[in-house]
């Protein structure tokens, strides 16, 4: 009699915030940023004995670094925004991958396969973002400096910042590969930073000066590779309503009508819960099971269902 395979795992996509490699306060040292992984990937290997899993991230510190070395040397030449995507990719993934595996050797698992891919993301290059620059990123600038920069300025609680377009993520250019990799057994760290983002040029791509949101790009991702769980983990217990305020209340679990109603009133700022919130949705809106919101150091709880913010189509 033909042994039946065994029913694969389930898959879960965790998007780690800015918050998993630099707190609040931090100056972001190499040791810090170490010391701060240590939290989510305890837990995500805790979570790969029952899981497929994918890791996202975010890098805007990275970037951020990396443009102020820029603006601090004339004796190399500069390099567009989209290499230093690359290069915070390659740079969180062996940060992640590091810590991980140091993770899962501590619980008794010394054989699980990890890998983390250069990931760029298709961008329409007829998206109206192109037209209106709306994401600061890299260093401040007073106005006088602002003024004579080669690049548009917008100016910031902080002072004046570089300004560059974010575009909505169209597709995962690697998502094949990604799918096939977690299939074998991979867990894999990829779409950095939201990914390097290009635009079609005929069989080819070009990359493009803009950064793609993590979260809308590892929600695209989701659903192109057949995500089960998406979670976006965060610095907040999930999502509220008149965050900060007194009457301020977390919501356990909303539907897509109440969502799209608390973004018409507001409730979410466009540079933080906003895209979380828009990224669940597409997720769920789209076919699928389930999307969290929750803390960084409560990853395990939100997959149980027992914290977070869980999105529901009804």
């Amino acid at each position: 009699m033909r042994e039946r395979s065994p029913t694969p795992k389930p898959v879960l996509l965790v998007a780690l915030g800015g918050n998993a490699l630099i707190r609040k306060g931090q100056v972001g040292t190499i040791e810090e940023q170490f010391a701060n992984l240590k939290i989510p990937m305890a837990q995500i290997a805790r979570l790969s004995k029952d899981y497929r899993i994918i890791i996202t991230h975010g890098n805007g510190p990275q970037v951020g670094n990396l443009l102020l070395q820029q603006e601090s040397c004339d004796a190399v030449p500069r390099l567009p925004l989209e290499i230093l995507v690359a290069q915070t990719q390659g740079q969180i993934g062996y940060m992640i991958e590091s810590t991980l595996d140091e993770a899962l050797m501590a619980i008794g698992v010394n054989n699980q396969p990890l890998v983390s891919l250069i990931s760029y993301v298709v961008v329409d290059k007829n998206d109206m973002a192109f037209l209106a620059p709306s994401k600061p990123v890299g260093p401040v600038f007073s106005q006088e400096k602002a003024a004579g920069l080669p690049y548009p300025t917008v100016k910031t609680s902080k002072g004046y910042r570089r300004v560059v377009v974010s575009p909505k993520p169209v597709t995962i250019v690697e998502k094949r590969e990604i799918k096939r990799l977690i299939d074998a057994g991979f867990i894999v760290v990829c779409c950095g930073g939201g990914g390097i983002p290009v635009v079609r040029a005929g069989r080819t791509f070009d990359g493009v000066d803009a950064v793609i949101d993590k979260d809308l790009a590892s929600a695209c991702l989701a659903e192109e590779v057949g995500v089960d769980i998406f979670l976006i983990a965060t610095d907040v217990d999930g999502v509220a309503l008149n965050f900060g305020q007194p009457d301020q209340r977390y919501l356990s679990v909303v539907s897509l009508e109440e969502a799209a109603r608390h973004i018409v009133e507001g409730h979410f700022s466009a540079g933080a819960m906003l895209p979380k919130v828009e990224a669940a949705m597409q997720f769920i809106g789209s076919g699928g099971k389930r999307a969290v919101i929750a803390r960084l150091d409560r990853i395990v709880e939100a997959v149980d269902g027992k914290t977070g913010t869980e999105f529901v189509e009804e």
